[in-house]
């Protein structure tokens, strides 16, 4: 969709740090971070809503990594999430380390995509 800032994002057309991406899915940092590592994973086909997502498995497969990942990277123990899609109409889901166990500083985008994708080598 043309107007859509994630698939502007999926095609390169916007910036965004990139923590994960195959030719399905793409994870990259929140830009108003909730915590240190909050991310984003978007399908690569724009779909409204997760539950129209047709490969929905491999999906929350990507999900899964990106949230085990992240618990090493920032050592806390739970890793929230949310799946939303009110602000941008374009399915999402939001993972990010708990608030009170994280010590990382949630601005420090360059950092915080290189722990996360140390962590999923």
């Amino acid at each position: 969709m043309k107007d859509c800032i994630f698939c502007k994002i999926i095609s390169h057309e916007l910036p965004a740090h990139r923590v994960y991406e195959d030719d399905d899915f793409l994870a990259f940092l929140d830009i108003d971070p909730v915590s240190a590592g909050h991310t984003l994973i978007i399908p690569k086909e724009h779909h409204r809503w997760v539950w129209d997502v047709k490969n929905i498995g491999a999906y929350f497969k990507v999900v899964q990594k990106i949230a085990y990942a992240m618990k090493k990277a920032f050592t806390v123990e739970l890793v929230e999430s949310k799946v939303v899609g009110e602000e941008v109409h374009h399915a999402h889901v939001w993972l990010f380390p708990n608030p009170q166990e994280s010590t990382g500083d949630k601005n420090d985008f360059v950092g915080n995509m290189e722990k996360i994708k140390v962590a999923l080598a």
